[in-house]
């Protein structure tokens, strides 16, 4: 434990002396407790100068500030719904008390008062206290003395510093919160079921990605973190419930970038009888009510308004063959042997490995060309088949499966298909993905084929990046910025 400086000393001495007077500076509760916001709302109603006879309030949260201007203090304390002008005064607390609320407080107690709602002489909306509890005494000072976290690593590591220094990142995740319920409320209210699978598997599926791994002592074996929700949801399908999703964690032992987290959030949606031009339509309405939401609850926010009225005006859809070879002036992409499509995708900065699939390299150009124009909503559609082992070939375009992903703002949201559901074909190209690197190679499933082979009805399916999606619609610009608790290197 580090030394504590004299602040931190002279914050404990206050803690020792409230127990030897027999005061608990760390009590149980708080009952009856409204949000600062109910007390501004009220206040906001009088003529300035003036406080509700009669009506009582009790308010806490941590102080910010505080006043002194003779025999009257100013108290700023904030929760999570704002901030709030608290009014001491010795006629109403008594002088003794009066003078020893204004001794023992200190920026960042948490604070609690008793009191009628009032507009100030100045007509700032305020709680007249007639009551003040210490509810917690901050022995270490308050985040804006904290220098370090200026440091953005050091900012991630200590989140609930930012969170006590910053509105907005407090503002952030209660609109994550927010938005993730509205999400599964979207899904039930489509007919959906929520439900949960494994997060330890015996083989991590679904994706081509790296899975964590750990071991069973019970079992005597290796098990792996889950590095998407595709498979098990599938058999669930299999098994006859026609309508299933699932929002939950997922894990890849991959890099950590603006966009990418080795540990996410994922909701991963399958609906039996429909193809993905049903879900394309379901995921617009989504996200067309999703940025609506948070246009309303970030109204000072430029970039959550310029969502929603991206949304309302509707989603542009583009080929992806034909734009990659539009925006890249490369044509004659899909007759290319893959020799010849790992040599553009070095030329336009791939480091990927070179006996990667073809797929690989068709992905890395698009990346390349085309992601960074994908500024509006949009819609990629039909890709080709080397790309997508677990996607239906296209009713229509040869050598193309039928498939989207949803791009804004120049990354991925989403990713859809009509699901693959001949067990022999998706037999054979799982087989054709063993050759592949490790890093690109979906994990053979014997057990998902066997599913298959009991019969799963035409269904399309949806993987949608939560993390991703709030970024998006608040106008975050990294990933560590919307999780709470996001994996940094340690100092």
């Amino acid at each position: 434990m580090t030394e504590e400086t004299p602040l931190e000393h002279e914050r404990r001495s206050k803690v020792a002396r409230w127990r030897e007077e027999g005061r608990e500076p760390y009590p149980w509760n708080f009952t009856g407790r409204v949000p600062t916001e109910s007390v501004r709302t009220r206040a906001s109603t009088l003529s300035s100068g003036t406080e509700v006879e009669g009506e009582t309030a009790r308010v806490a949260g941590r102080l910010r500030a505080l006043r002194v201007h003779g025999r009257t203090a100013f108290a700023d304390i904030d929760d999570l719904s704002g901030t709030l002008q608290i009014i001491l005064r010795a006629d109403v607390l008594g002088e003794a008390a009066y003078q020893s609320w204004v001794a023992d407080l200190d920026s960042g107690d948490v604070v609690g008062a008793v009191g009628a709602p009032a507009l100030s002489r100045r007509g700032e909306p305020s709680l007249v206290a007639r009551e003040v509890h210490l509810l917690a005494k901050a022995i270490a000072p308050p985040p804006e003395k904290f220098h370090g976290l200026q440091d953005v690593e050091e900012r991630l590591r200590r989140r609930y510093l930012d969170l006590l220094s910053s509105a907005e990142t407090r503002q952030r995740f209660r609109v994550r919160s927010l938005l993730t319920r509205e999400t599964r409320a979207f899904f039930e209210e489509s007919g959906f079921l929520e439900v949960e699978t494994s997060v330890l598997v015996p083989l991590a599926g679904g994706a081509a990605a790296e899975p964590f791994v750990t071991h069973s002592n019970y079992l005597a074996q290796d098990v792996q973190l889950r590095i998407a929700l595709e498979l098990p949801l599938k058999r669930l399908i299999v098994g006859g419930m026609e309508r299933v999703f699932e929002l939950a964690k997922c894990f890849r032992n991959e890099d950590l970038d603006t966009t990418h987290s080795p540990e996410f959030t994922m909701l991963e949606a399958y609906w039996a009888y429909a193809d993905y031009q049903d879900m394309l339509a379901l995921t617009e309405q989504l996200y067309q009510r999703l940025a609506s939401r948070a246009a309303a609850l970030l109204p000072e926010i430029p970039r959550a308004q310029e969502a929603a009225r991206d949304f309302a005006a509707g989603v542009v859809r583009v080929d992806f063959v034909d734009e990659l070879e539009r925006v890249s002036g490369i044509t004659g992409l899909l007759e290319m042997s893959t020799d010849r499509l790992r040599d553009l995708a070095r030329a336009a900065g791939s480091t990927v490995p070179a006996d990667s699939p073809p797929g690989v390299f068709l992905d890395k150009l698009f990346e390349h060309f085309v992601e960074p124009t994908l500024v509006r909503p949009t819609f990629v559609m039909d890709h080709p088949i080397s790309t997508t082992p677990l996607a239906k070939r296209h009713r229509r375009l040869a050598g193309r499966v039928e498939r989207f992903e949803f791009f804004y703002r120049g990354f991925e949201l989403g990713n859809a298909y009509s699901e693959l559901t001949d067990p022999d074909e998706q037999e054979r190209r799982f087989q054709e993905q063993l050759d592949a690197r490790a890093e690109y190679r979906y994990a053979y499933d014997a057990d998902f084929i066997r599913a298959l082979r009991h019969g799963m009805p035409p269904t399309t399916g949806i993987g949608i990046g939560i993390d991703r999606m709030v970024m998006a619609l608040t106008g975050t610009s990294s990933i560590k910025d919307v999780i709470l608790f996001p994996l940094v290197r340690s100092p």
